[in-house]
């Protein structure tokens, strides 16, 4: 050791990893409570849930298992019969902390422009984002909610800009074609609270009858 260096001197990496293990504390933190708030948005907050978090919220369709305050849908038909050209569906939600907490534990994806207020803070956003995948999820979510049981095929999405934490967006999905044997091409489209769109694309889906 030079006498220039000393114990205490922090290199590149000890900067890291301290960095790094205030984020995977503030992940794991923040997991805890995107847990609590996933259990209060099915109605299964613990003891120390207040009211507001116990209330289950009844699924607006009986194709999907249960809903969630904050959450809204909207779409243009409600049969598989009605499933034509222009026909859509969208679906509405608050991007939340603990969304993005949650999504970086299940999927793995721990990017600190997502955990890490500091780091995200000198990038080109300013601030954390939310995971363009969790964002698309939303597309997934949308489909979810045309009548009959959608599969989803394929789609294809570019991403045109980021979605900042505790914005609303609003994933829409039109029918653009009918490719026959129950199959369609619609647009797949996210945008935020101020209108900017944040993904454009276009998915394929194919929508069997609903099970017995």
């Amino acid at each position: 050791m030079s006498e220039s260096e000393s114990p205490s001197d922090e290199t590149p990496m000890t900067e890291f990893v301290d960095s790094w293990s205030d984020a995977s504390k503030h992940v794991i933190n923040s997991y805890f409570e995107a847990n609590k708030a996933i259990l209060a948005g099915m109605g299964l907050a613990g003891p120390e849930g207040n009211d507001e978090e116990q209330v289950q919220v009844e699924p607006p369709i009986k194709e999907l298992s249960y809903g969630s305050v904050g959450w809204s849908m909207d779409r243009s038909a409600d049969t598989r019969e009605e499933l034509g050209v222009g026909e859509y569906v969208e679906f509405t939600k608050l991007m939340t902390d603990a969304d993005v907490h949650a999504f970086a534990q299940a999927s793995g994806d721990t990017n600190r422009l997502h955990l890490d207020d500091e780091y995200a803070g000198r990038s080109r956003f300013g601030s954390r984002i939310v995971h363009g995948t969790l964002v698309g999820g939303l597309i997934s979510a949308a489909l979810a909610r045309l009548p009959g049981l959608t599969i989803y095929l394929s789609e294809s999405l570019e991403f045109k800009g980021p979605a900042m934490i505790g914005s609303v967006l609003t994933a829409r999905c039109e029918i653009v074609e009918d490719l026959g044997d129950d199959r369609y091409r619609l647009t797949a489209t996210v945008t935020d609270d101020d209108g900017n769109q944040l993904i454009d694309g276009e998915a394929v889906v194919l929508i069997d009858d609903l099970p017995e």
